[in-house]
């Protein structure tokens, strides 16, 4: 294989993002947490700000909707930095292994808002370490949509077949294969270790 390039998908790869490290704070049992996650700050509502919705937009569309959650709605983002529990450690190693080798460039392709997106820039150091990375809000495009990886190749002068994508969601793993690259849909770090492994990457 002639892999010159190798593009990290962040949450759920490099980094462990998870609404429910705050909201486990803010409810006091597990069932009303459930219930706000799955009917209010739902995962398809977050989703639009990865796409370019502004914040303050999403905001006060669920606040006209669900004045009673007033609190708990503006602790989403008032409190965002809480959803991390930290870095995902493993990865950030096999990352930082790849960066001590310099065989490849390391590019970042992330379903992320454009207005958050700074803040975690200065949370995890390693997001330095890339050449480049492509932000899903800031494009106003998102993960699967082709047109979001086309931007990345288009920018950085990739060819696909010449890259390896990591993700954890199948959905953006297989646009990827679509498009030529060698997708592997990430579980943890010790089973994306022995897939680069057999590709001689590591």
């Amino acid at each position: 294989m002639n892999i010159k390039n190798i593009v990290f998908d962040l949450g759920g790869v490099l980094v462990d993002w998870n609404p429910r490290y705050l909201y486990e704070k803010i409810f006091n049992t597990e069932e009303e947490m459930d219930w706000f996650l799955g009917n209010i700050c739902t995962s398809d509502w977050n989703s639009k700000q990865d796409a370019g919705r502004t914040i303050a937009e999403a905001t006060q569309i669920l606040l006209a909707r669900h004045p009673e959650y007033e609190r708990e709605i503006r602790a989403y983002y008032d409190r965002w930095t809480e959803m991390f529990s930290g870095q995902i450690e493993g990865t950030v190693q096999i990352l930082d292994r790849l960066k001590q080798r310099g065989n490849y460039r390391l590019l970042a392709l992330t379903n992320w808002s454009g207005e958050t997106f700074p803040t975690a820039r200065k949370l995890f150091n390693f997001l330095s370490w890339f050449e480049g990375i492509v932000v899903s809000g800031d494009e106003k495009l998102i993960k699967p949509d082709l047109r979001i990886y086309q931007l990345l190749f288009e920018r950085y002068g990739i060819e696909p077949e010449q890259s390896i994508f990591i993700d954890d969601t199948l959905s953006n793993v297989e646009t990827a294969n679509l498009l030529g690259m060698t997708a592997l849909h990430f579980t943890d770090p010790m089973m994306l270790e022995l897939r680069l492994k057999q590709k001689g990457i590591l």
